[in-house]
């Protein structure tokens, strides 16, 4: 059962709708229902589906396959992976899948590899917490040189902001930029898919800096 945003909904990250309603528009291919469209963010999307619009949480939830790849510090804007991490904060386990292209993608290959990581993921289960961020070269398979298991990597987009004025010579200002590869450890998710690797990265919700905790205490603070 498909539950997706009506249009674009790209960087949105975990936003949710609590100010206006949510709409759900169904689709059907002849009289079998396929799916609903929603007038929302990817994570509203997993909220209304499991808790409104289907008859029982999914056993899987598959987010994807994206326009373009989710790498790097790009999850933290990736309203693919927030849609896969809504569902495993709800406790279903979930799989976000991207497409290292936005020129000529072919999604092919992609949808093949998440039906793959799918079957697994349903084999085997994932821990509490986690998910599974896949990333897809847009090759054929045959030319895809395997699949890595990868870490978050550090590479991001360089921004800009244009500045133009609109026919009433105010001005407005359009983000832009372009994506620098600077991870060069080939155990992270960038440097996998840039060579033409599946990468498969766990991911988790939890936002906490182990490492600092104890450096933290030492700051004594008092009140």
């Amino acid at each position: 059962m498909v539950v997706a945003p009506d249009a674009e909904r790209s960087a949105v990250g975990h936003a949710i709708t609590t100010l206006t309603p949510l709409r759900a528009k169904e689709f059907r291919l002849g009289r079998d229902l396929i799916g609903y469209a929603v007038n929302g963010t990817p994570a509203d999307c997993i909220k209304l589906g499991v808790s409104a619009l289907l008859e029982q949480p999914p056993d899987l939830v598959v987010s994807g396959v994206n326009l373009g790849p989710n790498t790097a510090t790009n999850i933290i804007y990736s309203g693919t992976v927030s849609a896969a991490t809504e569902a495993r904060i709800l406790g279903i386990p979930s799989i976000a899948v991207s497409l290292g292209e936005f020129v000529e993608p072919d999604f092919r290959p992609a949808a093949a590899v998440a039906r793959r990581v799918a079957k697994l993921v349903l084999t085997h289960g994932l821990p509490p917490r986690v998910l599974l961020n896949v990333n897809v070269p847009n090759l054929p398979l045959s030319k895809i040189k395997g699949v890595r298991y990868t870490r978050q990597g550090d590479s991001g987009f360089v921004e800009d902001f244009a500045r133009r004025e609109d026919p009433r010579h105010q001005p407005y200002f359009w983000l832009a930029g372009t994506y620098q590869m600077t991870d060069e450890d080939e155990d992270t998710d960038a440097w996998a898919l840039a060579h033409d690797y599946v990468s498969i990265t766990p991911i988790t919700y939890d936002l906490t800096a182990y490492h600092f905790v104890d450096e933290l205490r030492g700051w004594r603070l008092t009140l």
